[in-house]
């Protein structure tokens, strides 16, 4: 039975146009659907984003609206899924890292899953706070000031927002439970 704690709310998923895990979309956006908001697809570019199941070509969707057409105002949190190419593509964006640090300066929830820290590292929005991603960010994180622990999801609440943060595309269940909760604050 679909639960309605989001409902009215929109949330932000933002990913490249291409490399984006697609597990690590649909999953989240199918619980925020399910709690009641409306998810948006944002992205560097308008058209389809390519997914990627792992290194294989998935399915594309459509972009909602590009990140230079929008803001943090418009939402009510933020996803970051991972996939390899896809933080490593947003990281080099300014657009993309502008957006990404507006949730932050905001004070609203985002969740961030596997790779997507690369993303948080280079809005340098990490520094102080405790989470997790795939272990080979581990040293990146702890570079860039953050703890690194190595758990299903790890909900900080030690900065300006909720952050939420999970390991790999086995903890959605754990991570799509807590985005949802921290969104409904």
């Amino acid at each position: 039975m679909p639960n309605n704690d989001l409902q009215g709310g929109t949330v932000a998923f933002l990913c490249a146009p291409e490399g984006t895990e697609q597990v690590e979309l649909t999953e989240p956006w199918r619980a925020v659907e399910q709690a009641g908001a409306t998810p948006r697809l944002v992205s560097t570019q308008s058209g389809r984003l390519q997914a990627f199941n792992h290194l294989d070509k998935g399915d594309t969707f459509p972009v909602d609206i590009t990140v230079d057409a929008t803001d943090h105002s418009e939402f009510d949190g933020l996803v970051l899924p991972g996939g390899v190419a896809n933080p490593d593509f947003l990281r080099t964006d300014a657009g993309a890292v502008a957006f990404v640090r507006s949730f932050f300066d905001a004070g609203k929830p985002v969740a961030v899953i596997c790779h997507g820290p690369w993303t948080l590292i280079e809005a340098d929005v990490v520094r102080g706070r405790t989470m997790t991603s795939w272990p080979s960010l581990r040293t990146d994180l702890r570079n860039a000031g953050a703890t690194w622990v190595d758990e299903e999801v790890k909900i900080c609440e030690d900065g300006p927002n909720v952050l939420v943060s999970s390991r790999k595309p086995d903890d959605l269940k754990a991570f799509c439970q807590a985005a949802v909760e921290a969104f409904k604050r």
